[in-house]
């Protein structure tokens, strides 16, 4: 029988621990940490065998195949061991992609606008009755989802830590937003070997399936003479004249775009739209070409785009109030995320940022600061790098050591007519378990301390 060993008890490992027991394969499960209990809870269910708070290596080393939780980097001290064994490492994507019959998907990466874009498409594509699910990134575990439902599409927001470990795994439909400097540290600190990993959602792609890009992207353009081109090309644009046979979108100076794919198309006017900012138009025309391709009806795709809402955590308005706004950006995880945030500010801002850097380079960010921020809070357990970077571009950076310390210096610098931005351009692992922890403390402190206090 054939030994499937998977590292790591999050959303991404329960799930395939589970498809590798349906698929009557021998499974354990292995985490160095502590397993949250409604993991453990599904594993028991399943009779799925695990540990946590550690590794027995010599049951590790016994496997056939290992599937290797996206959060866990290859330097790990376990992986060196297991690759050192000549044991397969593979990704959550690549093990339950085997299983999906005759079931398409369509992929989204970027180092920004994927979770927007991704939950765009699954909205068109459900609100459309598409038999679809959500996975990757966000929603489910794609393997839980295979290994429990039964589904037409599968729509998953791909990361670069899950394309890594992808194969012979194909993306029926692949989008690729943008690629910027993001996880450096996980790619010892080459920009290359990154954007090499998010060139990933193209592998395996035939003259059948369709990818969808962002013309605009320098680094994209670099990249496509590199590959073999055969898979339709759909590219989008708001600055780069964009013309393909197969299909593209354009953003007109007016706000109106045009995405079209064969001879099917869909005019959007993104002044209409409940998301807004030109990075929301780049996702928008991303999603509008997806959906074409994988065959929706161009009128249900204009009624879900016009329809849909912010996601969670990304330029979420917090409230407002005695005229001051309160913005959470805490998915602002890197320098590129912040551009577009701080290109969509129209008022006087308060910018909070930072904690954990990942190799960042700030200069990008320096001309909205200077024409937009009259006060950055660094908010981090080291701001050193912030403090020096901006400390003459903006007039007055203000060092703290905590979201309440942060959120108190914010509150006073804060003017009738401005915006508090929280969109940290860091990870929020220093002080906060993730950017959902960061933003869901930010929005209850908004509301505890601005919203629900007597006047």
């Amino acid at each position: 029988m054939k030994q499937i060993v998977v590292l790591g008890g999050g959303i991404s490992g329960y799930g395939s621990a589970i498809l590798a027991k349906k698929k009557g394969f021998g499974v354990f499960l292995s985490d160095a940490g502590r397993i949250a209990d409604r993991y453990k809870a599904k594993l028991d269910e399943w009779g799925v065998p695990y540990e946590e708070g550690g590794h027995t290596e010599e049951r590790i080393l016994a496997a056939s195949e290992v599937v290797k939780s996206p959060g866990i980097p290859d330097t790990a001290p376990i992986v060196c061991k297991i690759r050192a064994a000549g044991i397969p490492v593979i990704s959550e994507m690549e093990f339950a992609g085997r299983y999906t019959g005759k079931a398409r998907c369509i992929c989204i990466t970027g180092s920004n606008g994927k979770t927007t874009t991704t939950s765009l498409i699954y909205k068109i594509m459900r609100d459309a009755g598409v038999n679809a699910a959500l996975g990757g990134n966000i929603g489910e575990s794609f393997a839980y989802s295979v290994a429990t439902g039964c589904y037409d599409w599968y729509v998953l927001e791909l990361s670069s830590f899950q394309l890594d470990g992808m194969y012979d795994f194909r993306a029926d439909v692949a989008v690729l937003t943008n690629i910027t400097p993001d996880h450096l540290d996980r790619y010892d600190y080459c920009f290359q070997n990154y954007v090499d990993s998010k060139m990933h959602i193209i592998r395996n792609q035939h003259s059948r399936c369709a990818f969808v890009y962002s013309a605009d992207d320098p680094v994209i353009a670099g990249e496509l003479d590199k590959y073999d081109m055969r898979m339709r090309r759909l590219p989008f644009a708001a600055h780069t004249a964009v013309a393909s046979g197969a299909g593209d979108a354009f953003l007109d100076p007016d706000g109106e775009f045009v995405a079209r794919v064969g001879d099917r198309q869909v005019r959007i006017d993104t002044s209409r739209m409940k998301i807004r900012g030109l990075h929301n138009a780049y996702n928008a025309m991303a999603a509008a070409l997806a959906t074409l391709a994988a065959g929706v009806d161009p009128e249900s795709i204009e009624r879900s785009i016009y329809d849909f809402s912010p996601v969670e955590h990304r330029l979420e308005p917090a409230g407002e109030r005695d005229g001051v706004q309160w913005i959470n950006d805490s998915k602002a995880t890197n320098v590129d995320s912040v551009w577009y945030a701080l290109e969509s500010m129209t008022r006087p801002v308060v910018w909070i940022a930072g904690g954990t850097d990942k190799g960042n380079d700030y200069e990008p960010l320096k001309a909205f600061a200077r024409e937009k921020v009259h006060t950055l809070i660094c908010m981090g357990v080291d701001n050193a790098k912030l403090v020096k970077e901006f400390t003459g571009v903006v007039p007055e950076v203000i060092d703290t050591s905590s979201l309440d310390e942060a959120m108190r210096a914010a509150q006073r610098a804060a003017r009738e007519g401005d915006a508090v931005l929280l969109s940290p351009a860091c990870a929020s692992f220093d002080l906060f378990r993730n950017y959902e922890q960061r933003g869901e403390l930010f929005k209850e402190w908004v509301r505890e301390n601005i919203l629900n206090t007597k006047q």
